[in-house]
């Protein structure tokens, strides 16, 4: 193993079920039982090969390395209240995908964006829209390890057909970091584009990632555009503990043209843990008059259901559960001052259905072996692979082709620590440079706008990517 210094982040330290289940696709459940049926998982794989279709992989290359015998304290006791951005941190830490693959991941689940395309009521397009911003976060569950940060000019393009999107994303701002991204259906019936400015910061014992920036989904077909932000992402025990994640904060789906609302309330576990993971809200319509609640779990599920239904469900539980609630005022805080660590509370039992709910979203099952792969789902196993066949038709900038990455993926973790020092040390004789001759960085593909929908700051796609015109596009590996 190097020295200390070569796990930094140098960059740190520059200058600056039922019928009711309609939503759930039949994809999804045929993934299912991929995941569960050995013999059904061979004929599928046979069947792709006869039509010609390459499967993605289904795991890595190497196994995660032990994060047990390292210790951050040392270096983050020092930044209580301070962006992250700014705090160098081990290599060890990070799991083998830049940031621009980790956003990507919001397309895991885009069938729930077909459906809202299909969709004829407007409730029900919202309904699909809303568990497709849920699912957007259901790959951070227990994704403890921390993405690589972009390098300035570092692209990031996705092509899936099985899925019916491409998606192309660029990193287009190092201080303060920006990541632009675009999507569209291969149909041409969506669009889904944003700008993402994760603000991080420590707090003594957790890790707070406020991501800043609008998401914005235009469903072309029905002429209709929405807008939200996720919620907060927290990282407990990143000093001792076991490390656990929570999603908390209020998601407003606003669809701009019908001025409907969705309001998701992402409850932050509380005193016990028993709203730990938990998702609760409602649609709105222009006149604030309640269409539907919704709720679930953002590491499970999400229904929707009439909202008296829901509340006469709801002053019935009450009724039935005073003693046991009464119970629990004389147990102890599992968060008390004087604990080592944030302990995590026990998962609770699975979401409570409200009978004549809709099921919205189902999350899919994690590959057996998930734990050993940086807790990554079938699809982000797939996002960094690369073979002769696409590599000939990448942009030199994807992040498929950043050496530390894909060292640290092959298991070489010196080589993935001698290549990022290399990588941000180049970066910063690059900004050197720029400085000495006052020459302005250029993006590539995105420019700097105002978001139609939001009037607010945004970073606007140019096209011409998939032109694959590459021969301007900058050195940086």
């Amino acid at each position: 193993m190097n020295s200390e210094e070569e796990f930094f982040d140098a960059e740190a330290g520059t200058d600056s079920d039922n019928s009711s289940a309609e939503f759930v696709d039949t994809n999804q459940r045929s993934l299912d039982m991929t995941l569960t049926e050995p013999a059904s998982a061979a004929k599928v794989e046979s069947s792709l090969q006869e039509n010609g279709v390459k499967k993605p992989r289904q795991c890595l290359p190497a196994p995660m390395f032990s994060r047990n015998n390292f210790s951050i304290w040392s270096i983050l006791k020092k930044c209580i209240g301070l962006e992250l951005s700014k705090i160098t941190m081990p290599i060890v830490f990070n799991e083998p995908l830049s940031f621009l693959q980790r956003i990507t991941e919001y397309m895991e689940h885009t069938y729930l964006i077909n459906k809202a395309c299909s969709c004829a009521d407007p409730l029900q397009r919202m309904q699909a829209v809303a568990a497709f911003a849920v699912s957007a976060v259901a790959s951070q569950w227990e994704r403890t390890g921390k993405p690589f940060n972009p390098l300035l000019g570092e692209t990031y393009e996705l092509v899936r057909e099985d899925l019916g999107f491409r998606f192309v994303s660029e990193q287009v701002s190092h201080h303060p970091p920006i990541s632009a991204f675009y999507s569209e259906g291969l149909n041409k019936d969506y669009i889904f584009h944003g700008s993402i400015y994760p603000k991080l910061k420590f707090w003594g014992k957790s890790v707070e990632a406020e991501p800043k920036g609008a998401i914005t989904l235009e469903l072309l077909k029905h002429k209709e555009a929405y807008t939200w932000t996720n919620p907060t992402c927290c990282v407990h025990n990143v000093i001792i503990g076991k490390l656990w994640i929570e999603q908390y904060g209020t998601v407003e789906i606003i669809n701009h043209s019908t001025g409907d609302k969705c309001i998701l309330n992402f409850k932050p576990c509380g005193l016990f843990g028993k709203e730990l993971h938990r998702v609760e809200g409602y649609i709105q319509d222009k006149n604030k008059k309640k269409l539907c609640v919704i709720y679930g779990k953002w590491t499970e599920c999400l229904w929707s259901v009439d909202p008296t239904t829901y509340d006469s469900y709801r002053k019935s539980e009450k009724k039935g559960g005073g003693e046991q609630r009464k119970s629990k005022q004389n147990e102890p805080s599992v968060n008390s001052e004087e604990d080592e660590e944030d302990d995590m509370p026990e998962v609770q039992e699975t979401v409570q259905v409200v009978p004549g709910s809709k099921l919205l979203w189902r999350i899919v099952s994690r590959p057996p072996n998930s734990s050993q792969m940086y807790n990554f789902t079938n699809f982000a196993v797939a996002l960094n692979e690369l073979d002769k066949e696409l590599e000939a038709t990448l942009a030199p900038t994807d992040c498929r082709l950043r050496p530390d990455i894909r060292g640290m993926e092959n298991g070489d973790l010196d080589q993935a620590s001698k290549e990022k020092e290399r990588l941000e040390e180049k970066q910063r004789a690059s900004r050197r440079e720029r400085a000495q001759s006052n020459e302005q960085w250029r993006t590539r593909w995105f420019t700097q706008g105002t978001n139609p929908y939001t009037r607010t700051s945004d970073w606007i796609y140019t096209g011409g990517y998939f032109d694959r015109k590459f021969t301007d596009c900058p050195d940086i590996y």
